[in-house]
Order: structure tokens, then C-alpha cells, then sequence
């Protein structure tokens, strides 16, 4: 029996204050754009199956029971009871909050108190840069304030999270950017820019990945559908020897080149999130696959979730439940011993965050 008796949830989002109906909440299962096939919903996924599987029994249902009985239930017991027994119920001992979405949702404190467990917050430095940008008449002040604003945020944070290869993919280079051409495109963003407007200029995107860099924290890097092998691959080797570690977010399907990259370069990781919970039933297969890749020292578990309490307990259960099957099966084929595979666990489900993060105590 492999154990789990800690998780450090090293990329999550909070969970909304709201009570949802059937719509609103199975929309929060889809990741892709548009509405679901006609006669499905989103419970129709393997994210939506485990959810029907984990997440009844911790509001006194049987698993699987049908979503409308669910949701029903869930509105009985109240969003924030509900979301109390749920994140509870997940096993989770420390969050690290992303808090750069929109929304209605709870922030690191919330979370941890909800949760009975510790929170940590990692600033997200587009939306950083944005409310910089908010505030600032000129490009001189602009550059000013988000060196300080980046530097000030540095000591509180436990990490930095960009989003900059989703927003400019392949027009994303991997050097810095001369003073000159910071300023010319500072210059550009902030003339067109409405109060609000999202930063997508790749070389303010690029300028805002190396003060980043240059702080020292570890840096979580969102990869979307793109390959973080074509993306950050250069950017990668770009980095090494900076001081600066990175973490691969959201693989897959591109997973095993995240994997491999976590392989190549010491100062980059793999994020599991995203593909196990995408993944569902099929996580162990997934999750077997990594582990051809990357040493064990460089795998995170996340639930990556947001919005829903629910996603945090099927990322740590569909973790649980895969690590116990891959590792399980190579001790009882005596390729691994029980003590090596309970040892392996224990970083990726919170050794390896707690190393990475500077997460003493908790």
C-alpha cells in the first residue's frame, strides 16, 4: 500500500463564494471553448466521472450518483459548507494560490482556513502589470513602477506564474529585450491600451519573464495546448545557471515533453495537474508515461484547479489513486522496493514543492 499522507497542491486557483446551478457548475468541468455536443453535458468527461466518483461521499451521497441529485445536495448543505467538507475531505495540506484570475473567488487566506490547511500566494505578473499600467501616466513611470512592483511582490510570494507563452506562443523569443525596444513597446501598449486591457505585446511579455528570472523565485510557466518543448525549450537553456527555477504548467497532451524537459535542464519541473485530471480513469497510464521521463525529483502534484472545490479533490484522489496503482504494481513485480516507492511518493506529492518553494514548516 503506497501512502499519501500529505499533499502540497503547488498550482491552484480559489473556488467561487457563489451557489451554481447544473449549467454554471458543469461549464466550470470543460476546458476547451464552446458549449458541449448536443444531449452531453460536461459531467460527460472523464474530469466529470471522477467528479460523480470522489466528490458524493463527501456530501453524504453514493459515488456516481446522478449530477442533478448532486448538485441538489450541494444546495442543501450550502456553497460554503459544501466547499468546507470538500476541500476538507481532499487531504491537501498547503495550497499555492495563483490569484490572477477574474472572479468571485477566495484568495490564499480563504482557502487555507476553508481548507484547515496553509496557503501561499503566487502573483501572476501579466495581471500585475496591468494594474501597474492602471496607475501610471507615462512609459518612464510605467517601467519604474513594475520593476518595484515585481521586486516589492517578490517578498510575499512564494513563486511568479506567467502566462506569456499562451499569450504570444511562438513570437515569444527566449533573450531578453535591450532597453530600447522595452521602451518602444511600452510606449505602443500603453497609447492603444484601455484602462483594463490585457497585456499580449510579447516583448513586454519577455521583459516581464526576466525581472522574474531575475528575482530568484521559482518561476511557473502556463504552457496551454502548445508543445513546452517548442515553446520553452530555448528559454530553458536560456535560464540554466540562473539561479531561477521553472515550472512546466498545464502539459497536456504535451506531457511527456514537459517530462523530457524536466529530464534535460536541472532547474525545470513538470507539473502533474492537468494531466491527471483530464485524464480521469486513464491517470495511472498517464502518469506512467511521466515517470519513463523525468527523475523523480523533478515531478510536482497540483490539482490546478479553479472555481470548484470539486477539482481540487478529484486532482489529489485521481493522484492518489494513480501513483498507488504505477507504483504499487512495480513493488509487487519486485522491480521497486515498498520502501523506494513509499520514498518517491512523498516527493511528488509535497517533498519536491516543499524543496523547490521554500516551504519550511508547512
Amino acid at each position: 500500500m503506497i501512502e499519501t499522507p500529505s499533499l502540497v497542491d503547488q498550482h491552484c486557483h480559489g473556488v467561487l463564494r457563489t451557489e451554481l446551478g447544473l449549467g454554471t457548475f458543469e461549464a466550470h468541468l470543460g476546458r476547451g471553448e464552446g458549449p458541449p455536443a448536443p444531449g452531453t453535458t460536461f459531467f460527460d468527461t472523464q474530469t466529470g466521472f471522477a467528479v460523480r466518483r470522489w466528490c458524493p461521499p463527501l456530501l453524504g451521497l453514493e459515488p456516481h450518483c446522478p449530477p442533478a441529485r448532486y448538485l441538489a445536495r450541494r444546495r442543501e448543505l450550502g456553497v460554503l459548507e459544501a466547499g468546507r467538507r470538500l476541500l476538507r475531505g481532499s487531504g491537501i495540506t498547503t495550497y499555492l494560490v495563483d490569484t490572477g484570475l477574474p472572479g468571485d473567488l477566495t484568495g490564499p487566506g480563504e482557502l487555507a482556513s476553508t481548507g484547515a490547511a496553509q496557503a501561499r500566494e503566487i502573483v501572476r505578473l501579466e495581471l500585475l502589470a496591468e494594474q501597474v499600467a492602471d496607475t501610471s501616466g507615462t512609459v518612464d513611470s510605467f517601467l519604474a513602477n513594475l520593476a518595484e512592483s515585481v521586486h516589492g511582490a517578490a517578498h510575499g510570494a512564494v513563486a511568479f506564474t506567467s502566462v506569456a507563452g499562451v499569450r504570444a506562443g511562438e513570437a515569444l523569443a527566449c533573450e531578453p529585450p535591450g532597453p530600447g525596444e522595452v521602451r518602444g513597446a511600452a510606449g505602443r501598449w500603453l497609447a492603444g491600451r484601455q484602462v483594463g486591457g490585457e497585456l499580449a505585446d510579447p516583448v513586454l511579455l519577455r521583459h516581464l519573464l526576466w525581472i522574474a528570472v531575475a528575482s530568484g523565485l521559482p518561476l511557473q510557466l502556463h504552457t496551454g495546448a502548445a508543445d513546452p518543448q517548442c515553446s520553452f525549450g530555448d528559454f530553458a537553456r536560456a535560464t540554466a545557471g540562473l539561479g531561477t527555477d521553472l515550472v512546466l504548467l498545464h502539459g497536456y497532451p504535451h506531457h511527456r515533453a514537459a517530462a523530457h524537459l524536466a529530464g534535460v535542464f536541472p532547474h525545470v519541473y513538470a507539473d502533474l495537474g492537468s494531466a491527471l485530471v483530464r485524464t480521469g480513469a486513464r491517470a495511472a497510464a498517464v502518469l506512467a508515461e511521466i515517470l519513463e521521463l523525468a527523475p523523480f525529483g523533478k515531478l510536482l502534484f497540483s490539482s490546478g484547479a479553479q472555481g470548484l472545490p470539486e477539482l481540487h479533490v478529484v486532482g489529489a484522489q485521481l493522484f492518489r489513486e494513480a501513483l498507488g496503482r504505477v507504483l504499487g504494481t512495480w513493488v509487487a513485480e519486485g522491480a521497486w522496493s515498498l520502501t523506494d516507492a513509499q520514498r518517491v511518493a512523498g516527493l511528488i506529492a509535497a517533498g519536491n514543492a516543499r524543496r523547490v518553494y521554500g516551504l519550511v514548516g508547512d
